[in-house]
C-alpha cells in the first residue's frame, strides 16, 4: 500500500485534495468513486519537506511568518479549536508558497496520528530546534496554547530588539559607506585634476600635499591589484568563518570587541531570560531547560562555556553560582537567579525580569549609536578638512604670491 495525494471533483464538480492510501492509482480511483469523488490527478505522496528552490526560498521558515503563525495558532487553541482544524484552517492562510507547501504535509500527518511535534521534527532543517522543542514540552505538559502564546511573545521581542539593533547600527555604517566612497572620489578624480593643474604652473607640491597626490597616483596606478587583494582577504576571512574553529573565534570577537561586545552580551541575556522562563512555566525541568536553551543563545563561545555551567548544575550546582563562574552573564541577572531559586519562583522571577532586559538592550544601543555617531562625523571632517588642505593650499599659496 502506498500513500498518494489526490485532487477529485464530486457531481458538484467542487474541488477536494487530500492523502489516500491505496494499491495504485487504479485503486485509489476506485476507493475515491465509492465516496462519490471523481479523481482528476494524484502524485505518489512521501511526506517529506518541500523543496525550497522551486518556491524562491530559502529553506527556512521566515521568523515573521513562524510569529504569525504562532500568534494565530494560539488564538484558534484557546477558543476551543482542535489540532487538526487549527492546521486546516492556517493552511490557507497568505504564507509563503514554501510554507503553505510544509503545513499541507504536516496536516495531513497530524491527520493520519502523529503527534504534532513529531511532525514538525520531520522538518528539522526548516523550523528552529528551539521552536520545535517547545511543541514537544507544550505537548507534554499539556499547555500547548500556552506554548504558542509564549512562543509569539518570545518571537516578537526577538525580532523588535534584532530591528532596533539594525537600525541603531545603520547610521553608523552609513557614515563611514559615505566617508570611504568621498575619499575613492577626490583620490581618484578630484586630486589628478588639481594635480594637472599645478603641473602645467610648474609647481612641486610639498608637505601634505606631496603625500596625498603620490597616494593618489598609487592607486591610480595600483587600483586593480588593491582591488584584488582586498577581495582575496575578504573570501579569506568568509572561508575561515565557514569553518568550525573560525565561527568560534568570531564569537569570541563579538563578546570581547569594545561597545559590540556589550551590545551582544545584552542581547544574549535578553534572549536568554525570556527562552529560560518560557521552558520553565511549561513545566520542563531546570537542567533539561538548559539543555534546551543553548540553542537561542547565538553565540558558540557563551554556549560553550553554558555547557559547562549545565554539568556543573547537574552535579548540584546552584545556577547563580555556576553562571557567576563562568562570566555568562551580567550581576543583575545572576542576583535575580539567585532570588529566584531561594523563592522557588525562578520562572516567575525571570518573566518579570524580561522586560528590564529588553529595555537595557534598548539603552546599550542608543548608548553605543550616541558614542560611535560623533566619532564617524569627527572622521568624516578630518578626511574631508585634509584632502580639502591638501588640493588647496597649493592653489591659495599661488594666488598670495600673485597678489
Amino acid at each position: 500500500m502506498r500513500k498518494f495525494k489526490y485532487t477529485a471533483v464530486n457531481l458538484q464538480k467542487e474541488k477536494f485534495s487530500g492523502i489516500f492510501i491505496a494499491k495504485d492509482e487504479r485503486d485509489l480511483a476506485v476507493q475515491l468513486a465509492k465516496q462519490n469523488l471523481y479523481l482528476i490527478s494524484s502524485q505518489p505522496y512521501s511526506g517529506g519537506t518541500p523543496n525550497a528552490f522551486f518556491t524562491l526560498g530559502t529553506g527556512k521558515v521566515k521568523l515573521a511568518e513562524l510569529t504569525t503563525f504562532c500568534r494565530q495558532y494560539a488564538i484558534m487553541v484557546n477558543s476551543g479549536m482542535s489540532i487538526i482544524s487549527c492546521l486546516d484552517l492556517l493552511r490557507g492562510q497568505p504564507y509563503s508558497k514554501f510554507f503553505k507547501g510544509i503545513l499541507d504535509v504536516i496536516y495531513e500527518d497530524v491527520k493520519s496520528g502523529i503527534m504534532l511535534s513529531d511532525a514538525l521534527d520531520k522538518h528539522n532543517n526548516v523550523f528552529p530546534d528551539f521552536f520545535r522543542s517547545m511543541i514537544h514540552v507544550g505537548e507534554v505538559s499539556g499547555k500547548l496554547e500556552l506554548v504558542f502564546t509564549s512562543l509569539a511573545d518570545y518571537y516578537e521581542s526577538d525580532a523588535r530588539i534584532k530591528k532596533q539593533a539594525k537600525s541603531a547600527l545603520s547610521y553608523p555604517i552609513m557614515l563611514l559607506c559615505m566617508t570611504i566612497a568621498i575619499l575613492l572620489a577626490m583620490m581618484l578624480y578630484i586630486v589628478p585634476t588639481f594635480r594637472k593643474s599645478l603641473h602645467s604652473l610648474e609647481v612641486e607640491p610639498e608637505g601634505i600635499t606631496k603625500i596625498v597626490y603620490d597616494a593618489s597616483d598609487y592607486l591610480l596606478a595600483n587600483w586593480q591589484n588593491l582591488f584584488l587583494i582586498i577581495f582575496a582577504i575578504a573570501l579569506v576571512l568568509v572561508l575561515i568563518g565557514m569553518t568550525k574553529k573560525g565561527k568560534y573565534f568570531y564569537d569570541v570577537l563579538k563578546i570581547k570587541l569594545p561597545l559590540i561586545g556589550k551590545i551582544q552580551t545584552d542581547l544574549i541575556t535578553a534572549r536568554f531570560a525570556r527562552g529560560f522562563a518560557l521552558l520553565l512555566s511549561s513545566g520542563m525541568d531546570i537542567v533539561d531547560a538548559m539543555d534546551s536553551i543553548v540553542i537561542v543563545l547565538g553565540n558558540r563561545d557563551v554556549a560553550a562555556r553554558f555547557q559547562k555551567a549545565t554539568e556543573e548544575v547537574r552535579q548540584g550546582t546552584s545556577l547563580a553560582v555556576a553562571f557567576n563562574k563562568y562570566k555568562l552573564f551580567p550581576d543583575m541577572l545572576i542576583q535575580m537567579v539567585s532570588v529566584g531559586e531561594k523563592t522557588a519562583a525562578l520562572d516567575e522571577v525571570l518573566n518579570r525580569s524580561c522586560s528590564f532586559f529588553d529595555n537595557q538592550v534598548e539603552t546599550t544601543l542608543s548608548s553605543v549609536t550616541s558614542k560611535i555617531q560623533p566619532i564617524m562625523l569627527m572622521i568624516m571632517g578630518l578626511v574631508v578638512g585634509v584632502m580639502f588642505i591638501a588640493i588647496y593650499s597649493p592653489m591659495l599659496s599661488i594666488m598670495t604670491t600673485l597678489s
